[in-house]
């Protein structure tokens, strides 16, 4: 217990990175960077804290020439309440985390030494990441100290990234050791009297898929920001060579700067910004546009999903003619950062993060320590800051118009401008600053101390395996659309079965037009989300493509080939751009005029390997060879380790006819599209539903059994 009375004695174990007290090596490598600092900051911030009486930073001594001989002190004092300790646990040399699974346990006992040794042990323990998860699991229940752990990333939810980037399970488990980090996990959250997160979307989506989720050992704390660091305009910031070069192609430099700052990525969703702001007249006279999306020195260089996103931005730019209004510099370094947030602020600008998906926002929090207003997407973390802050307006991603509102509310109106950026200020320093994380951190942890505060632990059954067993597949417009009670009723099997069945979405529209049907519909994000007819695959919880898939189907595809071929041919239109890809050229046919089996041997003879769609009987879709919904079913299936026959597939046109082939548990909906896949009717495995929409769904599941060693079965929610 702490030597000052009434105080506070806290470990903080973080075993993996290289941690010091002064210029943290960040980006080293992967396993320095985000955590560490966090972990440093907390620590520091505690204890300036006139409760605490201590805090130990635990985490791996190493000795090793190859790194600074400062990781080989055992104790490293950086204030008079502030230490870091290093535990010898594994070989001498630094290694990274992956390897360190064999030497926790061993980490484990030396620190219990360490305790006894100096004849003091901490009131509390608090662990992050998982493998720290599992030291501070083993000596809390040995020496009886209360836990409280922090995540920072989830097994089960970097596996789905893993397995987006090409990996497959076997390479995964070979190089990262997940069942044993998952299994770490589970023991953690099966510990720990409180778990730490940054947004609720974190809990709902991250924490509810593990066997040992309780609700009530949930609390959100989002993280400290560096105040120092991101301050509002001092003056002068629109003299500076920074602002020249920020607004040196435009044409009226003066003007406010709308800013937006991510990474060329599509789920950032910059181009429906470009669109909000070309849409506007009033909004083009009262502010310019300025975009910094990483650094690059030819478009051509960059990866290809960069290379598209650029390719979008730029088309957005010319169809509206926005040049002299539109900024894209093409260099930044980062600690210009802040002076960034700062010019926009001085100009009188607005931040913007128009993202699909925003599971914490910290380019928000940053933006309204510089006294800029901000304008956010409504998804995830921005909910939160927003609602804290008061300083400024979340709008719908997916609806340009909104954001358009939006910036229109803050630049012409200058009271509603000066409140937001003054509530911003007042509310960073009262939410997101270290010293207001030290205050929310201590009152939640008080009463474990005390031992006055206990978690109820309920009841929990633990799934037969690490990952999911089952998946669930469906088509979203005839099937999940025209029967919203019905469907609700779905969505709740779904969820209640969720730990042990994956649920998958197959469509032919593109991920933003999809997105938007969802979220009408009030469609929960799927665990996978099949678009553009298989051609892309996305993850949750942040739509993380499947760049494996990409690189897969990339194969031969020669699209600027095979329009000249299509768009002479009589009876076949383009689709509107909205309804284009990068692996689908799709049309509008008319069977009158146009043959299918012509088209495709057209193609075949001009030597074209490609994959030709037909849906609802006038949709045509133009993939590559090794692009389809059964393909990408089949794909994923592969990658997730689920038997096909644990796969259950809903289908109603004739773009789902190859997903319900083959050993899926296959089964048509009663709606389906006129007698579109009616030559399935005697094929093995395939059920033909009484029922419409998502009821008809249900009835298929409840014929199947799918659920019968569940709780619940599809027949409890019919």
């Amino acid at each position: 217990m702490s030597e000052k009375p009434g105080k506070i004695y806290i470990a903080l174990i973080s075993v993996h990175g290289l941690i010091r007290g002064q210029n943290l090596e960040l980006g080293r490598d992967a396993d320095t960077g985000g955590q560490t600092l966090y972990v440093l900051e907390l620590a520091q911030a505690l204890s300036e804290h006139p409760d605490i009486a201590q805090v130990d930073l635990i985490t791996r001594r190493v000795i090793d020439d190859a790194v600074d001989s400062v990781y080989a002190q055992p104790i490293e004092h950086i204030n008079d309440a502030f230490r870091i300790v290093r535990i010898d646990a594994g070989p001498d040399e630094y290694i990274f985390k992956e390897q360190l699974w064999d030497h926790l346990d061993g980490f484990a006992d030396n620190l219990v030494d360490f305790f006894r040794e100096q004849n003091r042990f901490p009131d509390l323990i608090h662990s992050h990441y998982a493998d720290a998860g599992l030291v501070g699991s083993h000596v809390a229940n040995l020496l009886g100290i209360p836990l409280i752990h922090t995540g920072h990333s989830l097994g089960r939810v970097k596996r789905r990234r893993l397995l987006a980037s090409g990996l497959s399970s076997e390479q995964i488990e070979q190089r990262y050791n997940m069942s044993r980090r998952v299994e770490a996990e589970e023991i953690t959250l099966a510990t720990a009297e409180r778990v730490i997160t940054s947004t609720h979307q974190e809990i709902e989506e991250q924490y509810e898929i593990y066997d040992h989720y309780q609700p009530e050992q949930m609390r959100v704390i989002p993280p400290g920001t560096n105040i120092k660091q991101f301050q509002p305009p001092s003056g002068g910031e629109l003299e500076t060579d920074l602002f020249r070069y920020l607004t040196q192609h435009l044409s009226e430099p003066n003007k406010p700067i709308i800013l937006a700052l991510s990474r060329p990525d599509k789920r950032k969703n910059i181009s429906a910004l470009i669109e909000a702001y070309g849409e506007s007249e009033q909004l083009q006279l009262l502010a310019n546009l300025v975009i910094v999306a990483g650094n690059r020195d030819d478009i051509d260089d960059l990866e290809p999903g960069a290379q598209e996103v650029f390719h979008e931005l730029l088309v957005a730019v010319d169809r509206y003619d926005l040049y002299g209004k539109v900024a894209f510099p093409k260099h930044h370094q980062r600690d210009q950062v802040p002076f960034i947030y700062r010019i926009s602020a001085a100009s009188g600008g607005v931040f913007v993060n128009p993202a699909l998906t925003e599971p914490f926002g910290l380019t928000l929090i940053e933006a309204a320590a510089s006294g800029l207003p901000i304008v956010a997407t409504e998804d995830g973390g921005p909910r939160d800051i927003i609602g804290n802050c008061h300083n400024g307006y979340l709008i719908d991603p997916l609806e340009a118009a909104s954001i358009t509102e939006a910036l229109l509310e803050l630049l012409s109106n200058e009271e509603i401008w000066q409140s937001c950026r003054s509530q911003g200020l007042d509310g960073v320093v009262t939410h997101y600053s270290w010293q207001a994380h030290a205050e929310r951190y201590l009152r939640l942890i008080k009463p474990i101390v005390e031992r006055s505060e206990r978690l109820q632990r309920q009841p929990l059954e633990r799934t037969s395996q690490l990952y999911a067993e089952k998946a669930i597949v469906t088509d979203l417009d005839l099937n999940l659309l025209g029967d919203d009670v019905a469907l609700q009723a779905l969505i709740r099997l779904l969820r209640d079965n969720r730990k042990t069945t994956k649920f998958a979405i197959a469509t032919g529209r593109r991920l933003d037009v999809a997105l938007r049907v969802m979220k009408k519909h009030q469609i929960p994000e799927p665990d996978i989300l099949i678009t553009s007819s298989g051609s892309e695959i996305y993850y949750a919880p942040k739509l993380t493509p499947d760049t494996g898939w990409t690189e897969h189907i990339d194969f031969h595809w020669t699209p600027h080939k095979i329009r000249p071929l299509l768009d002479a041919m009589p009876g076949l239109e383009r689709q509107p751009k909205s309804e284009q890809s990068r692996f689908k050229l799709s049309y509008y046919i008319d069977p009158a005029q146009a043959d299918i089996e012509e088209i495709k041997r057209l193609l075949h003879r001009e030597e074209q390997s490609v994959h030709v769609q037909l849906a609802f009987g006038q949709y045509l879709d133009i993939l590559p060879q090794r692009a389809s919904k059964g393909l990408a079913l089949r794909y994923i299936a592969d990658r997730w380790q689920i038997p096909l026959e644990h796969i259950f597939v809903a289908g109603g046109s004739g773009a789902d006819e190859e997903m319900m082939r083959g050993n899926t548990l296959a089964a048509v909906v009663a709606n389906r599209h006129h007698e579109e896949l009616s030559q399935l009717v005697d094929t093995d495995r395939i059920f033909f539903a009484e029922k419409v929409h998502a009821a008809g769904i249900l009835e298929a599941l409840d014929h199947y059994q799918f659920f019968q060693q569940g709780n619940n079965t599809a027949k409890d929610f019919i």
